[in-house]
C-alpha cells in the first residue's frame, strides 16, 4: 500500500481538488483506493456527499474506542472509499499528543487498512503541526500544490527543509503549479524559471479553470462531469507523473 498526501503548508492553493481528482483516478485505473480527509473544513467530505462526521471524533479514532474500519464510507465511485473529515479534527494535534508514539498515530491507523487498500490519499490540513508531522511519518510522497508566486516558493523551501530536519521516514517531496494562469507574466516567469531550477517540481502545470471550480457545485472530480475538458487532461498527466510505484 502507497500513502500519497497532498500538503502545504498555506491554504486555498487547490490540495482538496488535487486530492479528490487523483484519487479518483486512481481507482478509475483499478487501484483500491481510500481518500482520508483530514481536514476539518470537510472539503473532500463535501465533494463526495458524504457527512462530515465521524461517531465519536477524531479522539475516537486515535484511541481506538472506535475502529477505523467503522468510519468508512462508500462514495458514488467502484473502488473509492471515503474516511470523512470531521469538525473535531481542528482538535487531533492535541489528541495526538496524549497518545503514545505521538508522530506515529495516523500512520499505524493506515498501515492497520494495507489489506484493504492499495492506496490511500491524505487530503491535508494547511499547517505545520503534529497532524503534518505524523502526515510526513505516514507517506510515501508528499505532493504539495504551488501558486505561481514568490511566497509559495518560500513555503516549498520551508517544507523541504522541515522534512530534512525531521527524524524517521522521509517522504520523497514533489511539487507542481496550480491554479496558473499564463496570462500573467509573474505566472509564465516562475513556472519556466522554477522549472529549471528545481527538480522537484514536475512538468504538468494545472491552469487556474472555472470547471475546476465547478466541482463545488457538481459535487464530482472533474473526470467525472467534464471527461474531455483541458481541466481532466491536466489532472490525468500529474497523475501519470506522480502516481506511486
Amino acid at each position: 500500500m502507497k500513502v500519497l498526501a497532498t500538503y502545504n503548508i498555506k491554504g486555498g492553493v487547490g490540495k482538496t481538488t488535487t486530492a479528490v481528482n487523483l484519487a479518483y483516478l486512481a481507482a478509475r485505473e483499478g487501484q483500491r483506493t481510500l481518500l482520508w480527509d483530514l481536514d476539518p473544513q470537510a472539503a473532500a467530505t463535501f465533494l463526495f456527499r458524504v457527512r462530515p462526521r465521524v461517531k465519536g471524533g477524531s479522539r475516537a479514532l486515535l484511541t481506538h474506542r472506535r475502529p477505523i474500519e467503522a468510519a468508512l464510507k462508500a462514495t458514488d465511485f467502484e473502488g473509492l472509499d471515503l474516511l470523512p473529515a470531521d469538525f473535531s479534527y481542528r482538535n487531533m494535534d492535541l489528541e495526538l499528543d496524549d497518545t503514545k508514539k505521538r508522530t506515529q498515530r495516523l500512520g499505524q491507523l493506515i498501515r492497520s487498512l494495507s489489506g484493504d487498500y492499495d492506496i490511500v490519499v491524505l487530503d491535508c490540513p494547511p499547517s505545520i503541526s503534529l497532524v503534518s508531522e505524523n502526515v510526513m511519518q505516514a507517506s510515501d510522497l508528499l505532493l504539495v500544490p504551488l501558486i505561481p508566486a514568490t511566497l509559495s516558493l518560500r513555503t516549498l523551501g520551508q517544507l523541504t527543509r522541515f522534512v530534512a530536519d525531521a527524524g524517521g521516514n522521509r517522504p520523497q517531496v514533489k511539487a507542481f503549479f496550480s491554479m496558473a494562469d499564463r496570462r500573467k507574466r509573474l505566472h509564465r516567469d516562475v513556472i519556466d524559471t522554477q522549472s529549471r531550477e528545481h527538480p522537484d517540481i514536475v512538468h504538468t502545470v494545472i491552469p487556474a479553470l472555472s470547471i475546476i471550480e465547478q466541482m463545488a457545485e457538481r459535487r464530482a472530480p472533474v473526470p467525472v462531469f467534464a471527461p474531455t475538458s483541458r481541466a481532466a487532461l491536466c489532472y490525468e498527466q500529474l497523475w501519470a507523473e506522480v502516481r506511486p510505484t
